[in-house]
């Protein structure tokens, strides 16, 4: 039987899925982070059948969304995107401490992934943490700073009033750069990686994560490092996406360990 517990770490609401004989055994541990404009819930078909494979996993709630919506609008909320980004790759150890100090995950087989804005988050915290041993990036762009200005320019484009300064926009990007992959590379380590995207996706274009996949994967051992481009998608993730994060995960922490990374 699959359990689904509503628990909080601080001030962060989340979901904890599990198989009931796994709840309190020490086992590898997923942390699956949805996208912009959505809620943890809507991920609980992937928390499901990973749970099923014997991982423990943990949605959490972003800043703004869900339980921790400030009743902001989808116009107004589009500013407060890469604050709500960043914010969550700092909270990301929180989850870890929390159930590390449990004894209930083992910390050698810990995994991250997100669809669209979770999908960036999961490359960003690629760039900080090294304990996180797996990752899938579902919809993601790895090219933090050139992202940021492609959203910029697109909303001058669809005439939205940005109000903000060019020091500010200075300052924001100054901040992004810190956790943009493709400016250090050498961070990833070879620690294994499935980019899954939709060739007609509009929100995040495939290109920044192709690009980068074409570029560090001459230096990658090939098990450890996919790209799945998906022809007739757009911006939300098929079956078979759904099917192979699960299988990656199964493929890469049910047998991974601390001392397996390069």
């Amino acid at each position: 039987m699959i359990t689904i517990e509503k628990d909080r770490i601080h001030n962060i609401p989340f979901l904890h899925i599990v198989k009931q004989n796994n709840f309190s055994t020490k086992i590898p541990l997923v942390i699956f982070v949805h996208g912009f404009t959505s809620i943890k819930e809507k991920n609980l078909h992937y928390a499901y059948l990973l749970a099923e494979k014997g991982f423990r996993v943990v949605l959490p709630e972003a800043l703004f969304h869900g339980e921790r919506s400030e009743n902001i609008n989808g116009k107004d909320l589009n500013f407060h995107f890469w604050e709500i980004v960043l914010n969550t790759i700092e909270e990301i150890p929180i989850i870890k401490d929390y159930f590390e100090a449990k004894g209930t995950i083992d910390t050698g087989r810990i995994g991250l992934a997100g669809t669209s804005m979770g999908g960036i988050v999961t490359l960003g915290a690629l760039s900080k943490y090294d304990w996180i041993h797996a990752a899938v990036v579902l919809m993601g762009s790895p090219s933090y700073e050139e992202f940021a200005k492609w959203q910029l320019q697109n909303m001058k484009k669809y005439g939205i009033d940005l109000n903000v300064s060019q020091d500010e926009v200075d300052s924001l990007l100054e901040k992004v750069r810190k956790y943009d992959l493709t400016l250090q590379p050498e961070k990833l380590r070879n620690r294994p990686v499935l980019f899954w995207h939709g060739k007609k996706d509009q929100a995040v274009p495939f290109h920044y994560s192709l690009e980068f996949y074409e570029r560090i994967k001459k230096d990658y051992d090939p098990d450890r490092l996919m790209f799945i481009l998906d022809e007739n998608a757009g911006h939300e993730v098929s079956k078979e996406g759904i099917a192979n994060t699960v299988l990656w995960f199964e493929k890469h922490l049910t047998r991974y360990n601390s001392h397996s990374v390069n």
